[in-house]
């Protein structure tokens, strides 16, 4: 029983630090585990108390990671950490948002607009290196530059990723 409340107190020392998923803890708590069984049942005891919710810490990485990411990568992110596909995609940004974080990181990184396609298509890269779906980059792409050269370069705006 001893063990079991080590186990146990490992867990909260855990989760007093961060919020974590219920993955990362069973992967930090089964080197001290005795058995499978022993493992789950501190993890279910950990989610039934409220101490331990994978919604919890999908909203507070969505939250801290969404202004320089888009939702390709916070969705890959969370998938790999083994957050549910229902649960991140409830609380991912809807399109305004996401299209303003990808000019707001546009802008940060590029301080002036493309002069010629291959600064363009560089720039395209680069959003979607950061996770951003196509038609948010080009709608990023035509409202950061449109508002910052007074025009944008419809030559340019070849319809490849929407708009």
């Amino acid at each position: 029983m001893s063990k079991q409340k080590t186990l146990r107190a490992r867990a909260l020392d855990i989760l007093a630090r961060s919020e974590t998923g219920r993955a990362a803890l069973k992967r930090k708590l089964a080197p001290h585990a005795e058995s499978e069984d022993e493992l789950e049942a501190v993890l279910d005891e950990m989610a039934a108390r409220g101490w331990q919710s994978d919604a919890r810490y999908a909203e507070a990485y969505i939250r801290s990671k969404s202004p320089k990411h888009g939702t390709l990568r916070l969705r890959r992110d969370l998938a790999q950490q083994g957050v549910d596909s229902d649960t991140v995609r409830a609380l991912l940004p809807d399109d305004a948002d996401e299209t303003a974080n990808a000019a707001a990181v546009l802008r940060k990184k590029f301080k002036v607009p493309p002069a010629n396609y291959a600064e363009k298509q560089k720039q395209m890269r680069f959003l979607a290196y950061r996770g951003f779906d196509g038609g948010t980059i080009a709608r990023a792409l035509k409202q950061t530059w449109a508002e910052q050269s007074g025009g944008w370069d419809e030559e340019w705006n070849d319809g490849e990723y929407g708009d």
